[in-house]
């Protein structure tokens, strides 16, 4: 990222570099449910595209710059059994390059690239443990413009069954490199770090649930994990796991919206 500091903990981004997380976009199934939960939950504020008939984008923002978006899940997506979720997109420099490498690597092409209107171009893929996620080359639009703040992305985890193939796989595709903390971690979770920033985490597959399937978590920065999970809650949220404390690390929580799309909470810890 490149960002533009306007106050403590605020930074407005302006572009991100080729491997970062760059945007973030629910799909659901009750958009105009799941809109008033998260503007609710977040502060955040949203603008209705339309996409065509009885069909809208919705574009959330915080203090004005782009946060994320949402969606209503297409009928094959449900007739699937596709629950809702969040989706994930990384940035790269070219959408079709990308495509064919990961394809090289074992991935799966779900949606080749293809331009969305004049804004970027984009694929969907799915990597060889079964993780969707899509690529995002930026155009008129670069993705998320703010961190740092209450409601903006701030980490994301790869749950898969094989943490080792799928580390290979993404440092091949985006050169992350992925391994453990500085510090002694006996847990076996591997940072992904990318340039010079740490943007994630794979950990180690005897921790994740072996019924859920291969996914990205994303990780929304709070001020008050407790009040943000007691106010999810409130809204109708569930949460698979209440708020906690990782020593040295932060208080998190994961939750998943009335609707059933699973993310996390968090706040980083105070360093000495």
């Amino acid at each position: 990222m490149a960002p533009l500091i306007y106050n403590p903990g605020m930074a407005l981004v302006d572009k991100h570099s080729p491997g970062d997380f760059c945007w973030i976009e629910l799909a659901t199934t009750d958009q105009t449910a799941a809109k008033h939960f998260y503007m609710s939950l977040f502060g955040w504020s949203a603008a209705d595209l339309p996409m065509g008939p009885n069909e809208f984008y919705t574009m959330f923002a915080v203090e004005g710059a782009s946060a994320g978006a949402a969606y209503t899940e297409r009928a094959d997506e449900i007739a699937m059994g596709i629950p809702s979720h969040w989706n994930l997109y990384i940035a790269v420099e070219n959408a079709d390059q990308a495509s064919s490498k990961a394809a090289e690597l074992g991935a799966k092409v779900l949606a080749p690239p293809f331009d969305v209107y004049d804004v970027g171009r984009m694929s969907v893929l799915e990597d060889p443990t079964g993780a969707v996620f899509s690529v995002w080359q930026a155009k008129k639009r670069q993705g998320v413009g703010i961190a740092g703040v209450n409601g903006t992305l701030c980490w994301a985890d790869l749950s898969t069954p094989d943490p080792e193939r799928a580390a290979k796989f993404y440092s091949d595709l985006f050169g992350w490199k992925i391994g453990p903390g500085a510090q002694s971690d006996p847990s076996g979770y591997l940072h992904i770090q990318n340039g010079e920033a740490f943007i994630g985490g794979i950990p180690p597959g005897a921790h994740r649930n072996p019924k859920a399937p291969p996914h990205w978590l994303i990780y929304f920065n709070v001020t008050d994990v407790d009040a943000s999970a007691a106010k999810a809650k409130e809204l109708g949220a569930s949460f698979h796991l209440p708020p906690m404390t990782m020593e040295g690390v932060g208080r998190m929580a994961v939750m998943a919206d009335p609707q059933g799309a699973v993310s996390a909470l968090f706040k980083e810890s105070r360093r000495a």
